[in-house]
């Protein structure tokens, strides 16, 4: 008898709630740590960008408004439902490269990351706010707001961890976001979507692309409609077309390069704070009368 032929996987993209396929219609190998193919990845386009970032856009006002708690809630539940499903994302980053026992500490830590910011989705305000003395008879009040939709560009090597890192502040503090996952290790990324699925996460608030950084890169740092472009690699010549790009409608720029999302330093309520405005408000101080002053 002849060998079975392995029907390969083909991991789609996940937009707006919903796993199509890129609009392109291609799709590129994924090996595994031996150069085998192990999996086909959809070579995500331009359109299926904008797809996303209108996802993002459409759900970033029922995401900002919700109650931090709720915010939190839901974060806590994308972690218990990746602690149901452990040993498949172990088998993934195995087959990506990964020893067991670095898989097994990279999910388990992504869980505990998780935890990590649901607790902070109601607390950073206070951390982060304030009372600003002024002198007339004012109140002056500083508190954060979302930034809006922000374009993730992930780690590459660190696929599952790296994302996640970067997710999870962003959307404690009200964000919604599109996310390039890894190019050469991208099945811990698409598989981490089945599991925002299957939560209680909104359709459109966390949005993840396939395929090469040289082709989005460009479309992920110059649309005129994306708050905040996020980077986690040390590409200088990537950074300088984000730093031009995002110039053009004056976005965010965050760069975090070599940074071992691995390491306790690598959680910590300044990332949701990089991802925030600060709005202040005036207001006038009554006085015991009730007339107001200070006008």
């Amino acid at each position: 008898m002849s060998s079975r032929i392995n029907v390969l996987k083909t991991y789609k993209i996940y937009i707006n709630g919903q796993f199509p396929r890129t609009e392109s219609g291609r799709t590129y190998e994924v090996k595994n740590s031996k150069g085998e193919v192990a999996a086909n990845a959809c070579l995500s386009s331009r359109k299926d960008f904008r797809d996303a970032q209108v996802a993002a856009r459409t759900a970033f006002g029922g995401w900002s408004t919700r109650a931090a708690f709720n915010r939190g809630q839901i974060l806590y539940r994308i972690a218990e439902m990746l602690e149901g499903r452990k040993q498949q994302f172990v088998e993934e980053l195995m087959i990506q490269g990964s020893k067991k026992i670095q898989a097994e500490n990279e999910v388990e830590l992504v869980i505990d990351r998780l935890i990590y910011y649901s607790g902070w989705c109601d607390k950073y305000q206070q951390i982060f706010s304030s009372v600003n003395p002024v002198a007339s008879s004012h109140f002056n009040f500083s508190a954060l707001e979302p930034m809006g939709v922000v374009s993730i560009i992930a780690p590459q090597q660190n696929a599952l961890i790296g994302l996640v890192s970067l997710m999870a502040p962003i959307i404690a503090g009200g964000n919604t976001c599109v996310i390039l996952a890894s190019e050469t290790k991208p099945l811990s990324a698409v598989t981490f979507a089945e599991v925002l699925n299957s939560s209680d996460l909104p359709g459109g608030v966390v949005n993840i692309l396939t395929g090469k950084v040289s082709e989005l890169l460009t479309h992920f740092s110059n649309h005129m409609d994306v708050n905040a472009v996020c980077y986690a690699e040390d590409n200088a010549n990537d950074i300088k077309l984000i730093q031009e790009n995002a110039s053009l409608n004056v976005k965010r720029t965050t760069f975090y390069k070599n940074k071992n999302w691995m390491s306790e330093e690598a959680q910590s309520p300044y990332f949701i704070n990089d991802f925030q405005e600060v709005k202040t408000t005036w207001h006038p101080i009554e006085n015991i009368g009730g007339s107001k002053s200070g006008y």
